[in-house]
This record gives structure tokens, sequence and C-alpha cells, in this order.
């Protein structure tokens, strides 16, 4: 019997340049006593213009900067800050990390939640999981939640001054989200809200992977001049909207997978999450057999934003590290066990391998 279909999504979602100005007037059904887990950049970025939103209002509010990574240690310190100030909104400011921390808190707490992406480096601000750390920083869970944010309030002149790095590694994390819920529509696979795969969770995906196509290498040119542009708000709302939302409804497969077991490799620490997906895309791409045109569209758009095609450019230099990152990919749980007909840690590790021998050719030819 075929999964029953679900779909999720933010209960409110705004977007446009200065959006933090109307921050009160889009939340204040929500609550009078704000907690803002910020990061630092977020921080410096938006307390301002989210300060004037509560002009002559009698809501308090509490800015806390938080220590830059969603851990265990992390959620719990928040926790005690919404405990001891009756909290009632709690709202995560910055990227990734400040956004999954305020998730947690506001999840164990029940109270609702409130995103601000800084940047549109992944597609966490829609989603209804957090992905939690070790306080050693190894990658400890997915944390999944009953309900999406309350509201998601994206300032696009935010993102447009923030560094365009971000806003290319979430096109990367935004590239997978295509080919990982196509997969799951072809196993019956559970999405992350463990439902079926509706038709317009599919198209949502569809609509993120040709936005990406159409309009990515353009908006990093806007973004790289602190410019905002029809084409850098249409890839903020792929990054942020049609990402978050299709992943959530479409379900994940090989590409964060093997973002997940390139964590277990110290060189690949400092490497954006999203440059991981963008390379573990192709790989999956090369373990369905997809193909030529359709890994070489996707190979241009790499090149054309700046993504990653080899494992050099994501840090790895000695091959024999390469096998156990596919081991921990292909651990039990994984999202890469919904792929058709399974994959084992050796399959992953000559894809991976295969993978950058094509990087490679591409770039000599390119170059």
């Amino acid at each position: 019997m075929a999964r029953i279909k679900l779909m999720r999504a933010p209960l409110k979602y705004v977007q446009g340049e200065n959006a933090l100005y109307q921050f009160y007037a889009e939340t204040k059904d929500l609550g009078k006593r704000f907690l803002f887990i910020c990061s630092n950049s977020g921080h410096k970025s938006c307390h301002a213009k989210i300060e004037k939103s509560f002009e002559n209002t009698d809501c308090s509010r509490i800015y806390e900067v938080f220590g830059g990574v969603s851990s265990v240690g992390e959620i719990e310190k928040m926790r005690s800050i919404v405990k001891q100030n009756n909290i009632e909104v709690v709202v995560g400011v910055g990227g990734g990390s400040a956004i999954d921390t305020a998730k947690a808190t506001a999840f164990y707490e029940h109270v609702p939640v409130v995103i601000v992406p800084t940047v549109c480096a992944t597609d966490a601000p829609c989603t209804g999981l957090s992905v939690i750390y070790n306080d050693d920083g190894t990658f400890n869970s997915y944390l999944f939640y009953p309900r999406n944010p309350e509201a998601v309030i994206v300032d696009s002149k935010v993102i447009a001054n923030a560094p365009a790095k971000f806003l290319v590694a979430g096109m990367g994390d935004a590239l997978a989200t295509y080919f990982e819920a196509r997969a799951c529509v072809r196993t019956d696979a559970p999405s992350l809200e463990n439902g079926g795969v509706s038709r317009s969770a599919t198209a949502l995906c569809k609509l993120c992977y040709e936005t990406l196509l159409e309009y990515g290498a353009q908006a990093k040119i806007a973004c790289e001049q602190k410019l905002l542009t029809p084409a850098l708000e249409a890839v903020i709302e792929a990054n942020t909207y049609l990402s978050g939302v299709g992943a959530d409804n479409g379900g994940l497969a090989v590409a964060h997978s093997v973002y997940n077991g390139f964590t277990a490799l110290q060189e690949c620490d400092a490497t954006m999450h999203g440059s991981i997906v963008a390379f573990g895309t192709i790989t999956q791409l090369i373990l369905e057999a997809a193909p030529k045109h359709e890994i070489n569209e996707v190979m241009d758009f790499c090149h054309s934003v700046g993504l990653p095609l080899t494992l050099k450019e994501l840090g790895v230099t000695d091959n024999s590290r390469v096998m156990i990152a596919a081991e921990k990919a292909c651990a039990s749980g994984e999202t890469i066990h919904n792929m058709v007909g399974d994959v084992t840690p050796e399959q992953l590790y000559s894809a991976l391998l295969t993978a950058d021998m094509l990087g490679k050719e591409y770039l000599k030819q390119h170059n």
C-alpha cells in the first residue's frame, strides 16, 4: 500500500527588502516576551531593524549571542534562559546553527519559534527539523518537530549584504532538493515528514531546480556587488522556501548522507554544508546512472556559481580518507538507503571517486 501523502510548511513566509521593519507586525499574535538567539553577525545586521519594529510596544526582548554550533550544550543553555525569563516566543537570527538552536529550544520549552535568516546558506529556516551536533562538533542526530516554524521573515537586504559565498553554499544545498525528492518518489520512501511525496512537493522541488538554473549565476553576481535584483530575490526564495519546504516534503537521499559522512573528516571542517551537498548530488546522479546530459547540466551549474566539482575543493587530498566518509554516509538510518537497490559503502566510494575524476576532467576543459 502506498504511503499517505502529506505537506507541511511554515505558517507564514515573508520576504522582501527591509522586511524586518515588519517584524513586530508579523509576530505580535505569538506573545510578548521574546528571546532572540543570534549569531554574532545576525545580531549586528538585524538588531536595529527589529528594535525599530517594536517601537511604542510593551514587549520585552532578550538578545543572546550563541556559541556557534547547534549543540546539545548550547540548547540546554538557551532553555534555561527561556525558563528564567518566562519567554513566550523564541526567535532564531542568523545562519543554520542559530536557527537550529532556536527551533530545538522552542520545541523543548513548548513555545512558538520565528526564524530570521541572515544568510541563505542552507534550507534550515523553513524545515520542521534541526541538525543537532555533539559538543565536540560531530554530527549527533536529526531532531524532528511536530510542526514547522510559526513564521519565517527574510529581509532580502540583509541577505544581499552578506558574503556571496553563503548564497552559493545555499544553492548547493538547494541543488539536491529535486534529485533527492525524485529518488524518494521512485522507491516510495518517506519524506522528512514521514509521509508520501505529494505532487505539490514534487512541483516545488522542480521549481527550485529550475530557478537555480535560470537565475543562479546572475544572483551570485548581484550578491557580490551587494545589489538587490529580481534574480537575487528569486534565488533567496529558492534557497530558503522552495528548498526547505521541498526537502521537508520531498525527502533526502544520497547528497545529504554524503554530507553527514564527510563531517567525519577533519579536513572538511571548514567546508560549507552546501558545497558538500552539491558534490553529493553529482555522486547521486552517478549512482543512478543518470543520463550524461543531466550530469553535464548539474556540473555546468556548479561551475557557473563556483560550487566544487572535485574532492580537493572540499579539502580532501587523500583518497584513502574517502572510505571513512563513505562508511559513515551508509550508516544505519541514513537517507542514502532511500535509493533503489540500496547503496553499499564500496559503491558510494566508487561513485565519489568517479565524481572527482569527472570534475577534474571538466575543470581541465573549462579553465
